[in-house]
């Protein structure tokens, strides 16, 4: 008698970051909620879990130095209409690149660094 395997319900990404909870309010900016959290008791916040539509993210405090420049992770995000979604993340303070239009987004892609250093690429959910 075989057993039938049920496919993956989700691919959730968990990046190490140096500080839960100053993460998730820039990812907040992002528009990410938090949905759960991990704070141990006379402890920092150990984990988080966030949610923005249908992406997911989950934060874990690093028990190691970030090293950004290792880029152990990078995270490609999906906007619709991805020059108003720069525009807004510029009023809210924070510093994305300029777009730029590689042949694989031609409705345009950026670049923004979390605090931790690591690479986001945005491009636009719209097809050619």
């Amino acid at each position: 008698m075989s057993t039938a395997v049920k496919p993956l319900g989700a691919l959730v990404p968990m990046a190490h970051v140096a500080d839960v909870a100053g993460s998730c309010g820039w990812y907040g900016k992002l528009g990410f909620s938090v949905v759960h959290t991990l704070t141990p008791e006379g402890r920092p916040m150990q984990w988080a879990y966030l949610v923005n539509g249908g992406a997911q993210l989950m934060l874990v405090r690093s028990a190691r130095a970030m090293n950004p420049g290792a880029q152990d992770v990078l995270f490609y995000l999906y906007a619709q209409g991805v020059e108003a979604y720069r525009e807004k993340l510029i009023s809210l303070g924070l510093k994305p690149s300029e777009l730029s239009f590689p042949p694989y987004a031609p409705h345009g892609e950026f670049r923004i660094n979390d605090p931790d250093g690591y690479c986001l690429l945005v491009g636009d959910t719209e097809q050619r």
